[in-house]
């Protein structure tokens, strides 16, 4: 029986995945043409499966020697003599396995060499750069290289000589025999090695490899292929009620809705619901959501470390997020380039956004949780019991509540301080209520620095609130109609708005008001 997989390579025979076909075809057509290029992408991002899947698809045109640098030991960098003898190691394991489709010339010229330099564990570069011209050109076919996990060698200039001459030799490849491809696939785009191998003093960007082409292909899996997926693992699952309630198509766009095709997230959830026995529905999606967000994972391990080790990064998304900061994006800019290469933003029309839904979730948790010490938690934390009827949240009362502590406890601050801190401290207070129930997150293509849409997830229900900067009157009767707007969006007959009023006849507290069909409960703090 199939499984959904989340650690290591998906192979089709036993795991379900999606489609990658096309993705594959692409990528042929980039080897065809002579291209050396990288793939990169986030941790987890379903490189290594693509490697895999892509030594397979190339075998019936080409000769493929795929090696992995991951589990390289330190020693293999000492020199560029050591390392090309640990390629050599490598290619010759890579000879051992079924899928190589290297001929048996280029098999025996890897394990000569092999022999050669076993005693000394070393080759000098002059020798491995003809070892390299002699595989090629004994190849019956034109011979593809694939490095996988070449941020194992990010800290060693030894690899970037070997770039070097990987790069000479492309360069002579009208006259000299070589590789048809070399593709290298990490995390670190090429360029940024030199972040840390080079002194802080020189150039940072300075790269053997910038003959590579431009790599545009979308490793985020699409709803499409979701679907299909799933589809499968409802085939195999008939007769089982919890699956037979899906709807494949929507499930499907339910998944990508949260996660944008991140491969891993995409096959947690879907590893979640299947091993917890979960509803195949929205509502047991949203208790997979909660039990993701919930757990240690090595992605979000990573996430932790990364925002640890680039201190720039954490206050970025913190300003985008809780401040509603509007930063436009360029992909040029240094702490901006190191999050896309990460996968934690993405370019939204110009502007920065988080990702995905759950990074963004889980970034709110973070952040909430660094600073819980602020008063307006514990005063969630004492109300919790009160909101909760029948398994739903009595939004009104929660509203009602939230005003009453932020004029009490913030009321003296100045317009400033509310304008900076007001949507943060209401997802400090929420965050006591919903905790291990429910989940919330902020729709990123209505956030801005004066109005916030968060989306509370409960127990398969959905609570749609606006936060806004009161600017008059006026303003705030558009507010009123967008939020019905939104509301139709969501399919909800009732929405939320809370307002940050700096006006000093402000009437605190909460009134219901209609908008067509729709009725908003507004907060005025």
């Amino acid at each position: 029986m199939k499984r959904f997989n989340v650690t290591g390579t998906c192979y089709p025979e036993d795991h379900y995945m999606v489609d990658i076909s096309e993705r594959l075809r692409i990528i042929a057509q980039m080897v065809e043409r002579g291209d050396y290029f990288c793939i990169n992408a986030g941790r987890q991002y379903g490189k290594t499966t693509t490697l895999w899947a892509l030594n397979r698809y190339l075998a019936a045109d080409y000769e493929v020697y795929s090696i992995s640098f991951e589990g390289l030991a330190d020693a293999s960098y000492a020199s560029e003599a050591k390392l090309a003898y640990a390629i050599i190691q490598q290619f010759f394991m890579a000879s051992m396995k079924k899928s190589n489709s290297a001929s048996k010339p280029v098999q025996e010229l890897v394990e000569n060499a092999f022999d050669k330099y076993e005693d000394s564990l070393q080759i000098e570069l002059n020798q491995f750069s003809i070892l390299l011209t002699r595989m090629c050109k004994a190849a019956t076919r034109p011979l593809v290289l694939i490095i996988d996990e070449v941020d194992q060698a990010s800290n060693h200039d030894s690899f970037v000589r070997i770039l070097g001459l990987l790069r000479a030799k492309f360069l002579e490849r009208k006259d000299i025999p070589t590789f048809q491809s070399v593709i290298l696939a990490g995390v670190y785009d090429i360029k940024n090695l030199k972040l840390k191998i080079r002194p802080e003093a020189e150039h940072q960007y300075n790269s053997p490899w910038n003959i590579a082409a431009r790599f545009d292909v979308d490793l985020a899996l699409p709803a499409a292929g979701i679907e299909g997926m799933i589809a499968e693992y409802k085939s195999d699952h008939a007769g089982i009620p919890e699956v037979d309630c899906m709807d494949a198509h929507a499930m499907a766009q339910l998944i990508f809705d949260y996660t944008s095709g991140y491969p891993f997230l995409v096959s947690r959830l879907c590893q979640i619901l299947d091993e917890k026995k979960l509803r195949w529905n929205n509502e047991g999606f949203l208790e997979a959501e909660r039990l993701l967000l919930s757990e240690q994972n090595t992605l979000f391990d990573d996430f932790t470390k990364k925002l640890d080790d680039f201190p720039e990064l954490y206050q970025m998304l913190y300003g985008a997020l809780y401040h509603g900061k509007k930063i436009y994006y360029n992909a040029n800019e240094r702490t901006m380039n190191i999050a896309t290469m990460f996968g934690y933003i993405k370019d939204n029309n110009g502007k920065l956004v988080v990702s995905n839904r759950i990074f963004e979730t889980w970034l709110y948790n973070l952040f909430v949780a660094k600073e819980q010490m602020e008063a307006i938690f514990d005063c969630g934390s004492i109300d919790k019991n009160q909101f909760i009827k029948d398994g739903q949240i009595d939004m009104d009362h929660l509203l009602s509540r939230f005003a009453l502590h932020f004029n009490d406890i913030y009321g003296k601050n100045d317009d400033a301080f509310v304008e900076k801190t007001g949507r943060k401290l209401f997802m400090l207070y929420l965050k006591p209520i919903i905790n291990g129930v429910g989940n919330y997150y902020i729709e990123a293509q209505t956030r801005d620095e004066t109005k916030t849409d968060v989306i509370i997830d409960y127990l398969g229900h959905q609570y749609i609130i606006e936060l806004k900067i009161w600017r008059g009157n006026a303003y705030n009767e558009r507010g009123e109609e967008q939020i019905a707007g939104y509301l139709d969006y969501y399919h909800a007959k009732k929405g939320y708005l809370v307002s940050f009023c700096f006006n000093k006849n402000k009437v605190p507290g909460t009134k219901t008001i209609q908008v067509g069909d729709k009725t908003v409960t507004e907060c005025v703090v």
